[in-house]
């Protein structure tokens, strides 16, 4: 068997220009899960029962179903209810939505971790629930989180991988649609994972970074 590795100056280009869109999908959800998770993972605070069943529930279906499944969730089945989205705009509220989930837990975790004597001597001082998560818990739960929250990014830059499946033209799909053209799968797949590689280093290095300064 032979290969072929000058498929590689071919396919460069198109698979740079699927990488591009897969770091734009990935920032978007990134900015709006990290959002939804910080939310959630405060309101899963609330003295309020319901509010704190609601975010258990979103929390528990996210980790329960794979990611797969949300995705064709969010694409096939919104439109049902008259909300359609593009391939793109599907794929970041997906991601999105899921990783939402698993960081509401990371950072209701965090909260729960800083020992309790903290909350006490605040309320003692008169702060409101509302004042002690967000000036002390929180503050101090973000050296305990910010490592398992920057691991959940790296892997939903993995995760966008997945979208290729509602045909959004990310580094995956870009790679498929040259296999199906040179018929070179081994090679194009190997550059594929190099891509990968070296996208998810630079978040590795960036989250060392951050979590030094923390430190």
């Amino acid at each position: 068997m032979t290969y072929d590795f000058s498929v590689w100056f071919y396919a460069f280009p198109y698979m740079l220009a699927g990488a591009v869109t897969t770091l734009e999908i990935s920032a978007l959800a990134m900015v709006a899960g990290s959002v939804i998770g910080l939310l959630c993972g405060l309101l899963s605070q609330s003295g309020l029962a319901p509010v704190r069943w609601t975010i258990r529930g979103y929390v528990y279906f996210v980790r329960g179903t794979p990611a797969l499944v949300q995705i064709f969730l969010i694409y096939f089945a919104l439109p049902v209810i008259g909300i359609e989205l593009s391939p793109f705009w599907g794929g970041v509220v997906a991601l999105a939505f899921n990783a939402g989930g698993f960081m509401a837990e990371i950072v209701r975790a965090g909260l729960q971790s800083i020992e309790r004597g903290q909350t006490e001597a605040a309320q003692s001082i008169g702060m409101t629930n509302r004042q002690t998560l967000l000036y002390i818990l929180l503050p101090q739960s973000l050296r305990v989180i910010t490592p398992p929250v920057t691991n959940e990014l790296i892997t939903l830059v993995k995760s966008s991988s997945l979208l290729s499946v509602i045909s959004v033209f990310e580094l995956t799909r870009a790679t498929q649609v040259i296999i199906a053209e040179r018929f070179t799968p081994f090679e194009l797949y190997l550059l594929l994972a190099i891509f990968y590689l070296v996208m998810v280093s630079v978040l590795s290095y960036v989250s060392e970074f951050i979590e030094a300064r923390l430190a």
